[in-house]
């Protein structure tokens, strides 16, 4: 297993590097000027000083080789500094990924950003796994049922209905006519007492659902699906004309069908940081997508490649924490 997790780690850096290059080059290429935003009074001399104080005056290779040590070596010798309190070369000349719009660094805006979009995405990721398993479980279990039709249907409309139809839904009915919950994520909000904890999580609540709802009517007919597959198989057989307790035969079908799950959980895992774009935009999460929708309007390159490329991490390290968990539900897999 050791051998094989460093095989995938080494293959996955040539594999990033690609991607890389790919996301610097499209964005690069874009038709979108810095400058754009600028009053129509500055003039062109103006505008391209302004150009090459933000390094577009250098070639495509250099540009791209100094994002390349910016983004893998500075900015870990940066986050290890502040960590651990130490210094390590010269880290007030060291260069770092900028964003042209604040002039800020762009890892520790993302840094600020993350908390309030892992409360929303990590809370709704796993509610959807909840909800999604024992219910594709069942379903697959109690075939042509009413709760096979009733979980069949609600599936059905989860992953047919977008997200920004869902959530401005749930804004009229909770927000605008009953007045129960905020329909404005306050991103500022500490708790610090149980009456700040509850309001908390009562803003929680709808962009959760939206994102739990999309999330588990995927799950569900996939666990169905593998459920129905594997309960069909000659082992199943086998083991109740043994006389095996049904309890214990389902708990082997149900290892069996995680496997393909499994993928569609770890590879979901990231692409919800893309679909809590619209949702944090609906209810104002000042999150790690509304930061991207603001980068890609104000043409900020920097912050738009950084964001994109971290999203394309997260799928690489994903698909391999999927292949390590194979081995652990299935023990006829074997990495050697």
């Amino acid at each position: 297993m050791l051998h094989y997790t460093l095989r995938r780690l080494l293959f996955a850096i040539p594999t990033l590097l690609v991607i890389s290059f790919l996301i610097f080059a499209i964005l690069d290429l874009a038709p979108n000027d810095p400058t754009g935003n600028l009053p129509l009074t500055i003039s062109p001399e103006v505008r391209e000083k302004i150009r090459l104080s933000l390094g577009l005056g250098e070639p495509f290779p250099i540009r791209y080789l100094k994002w390349l040590q910016q983004f893998f070596v500075n900015e870990p010798l940066n986050i290890i500094e502040q960590t651990f309190g130490v210094t390590i070369g010269d880290s007030e000349n060291r260069l770092r990924v900028t964003s042209w719009a604040t002039r800020s660094p762009v890892v520790d805006l993302i840094i600020e950003r993350t908390p309030q979009t892992l409360w929303v995405v990590g809370m709704s990721t796993l509610l959807g796994i909840l909800i999604a398993i024992p219910i594709g479980v069942i379903s697959a279990y109690r075939q042509y049922s009413i709760f096979d039709q009733i979980g069949t249907f609600i599936s059905m409309i989860g992953f047919s209905v977008p997200t920004f139809f869902t959530g401005l839904v749930l804004i009229v009915i909770f927000s605008v006519t009953l007045g129960w919950l905020p329909s404005i994520y306050d991103t500022t909000h500490k708790v610090t007492d149980l009456a700040s904890f509850w309001f908390q999580v009562k803003q929680m609540l709808m962009p959760v659902m939206v994102l739990a709802l999309f999330n588990a009517a995927q799950l569900s007919r996939f666990m169905r699906a593998a459920m129905l597959d594997n309960l069909s198989q000659d082992y199943v057989r086998t083991a109740r004309a043994k006389g095996m307790k049904e309890s214990r035969v389902l708990l082997h079908v149900l290892r069996n069908s995680l496997i393909p799950v499994v993928t569609v959980i770890a590879l979901g895992i990231p692409q919800i940081f893309g679909g809590a774009i619209i949702t944090e935009q609906i209810f104002r999460v000042n999150g790690l997508g509304q930061l991207l929708i603001v980068g890609i309007q104000g043409a900020d390159i920097p912050l738009v490649q950084t964001l994109t490329f971290i999203f394309a991490i997260l799928i690489v390290l994903f698909n391999l924490i999927a292949d390590i968990v194979y081995g652990m539900l299935d023990p006829r897999i074997r990495y050697e």
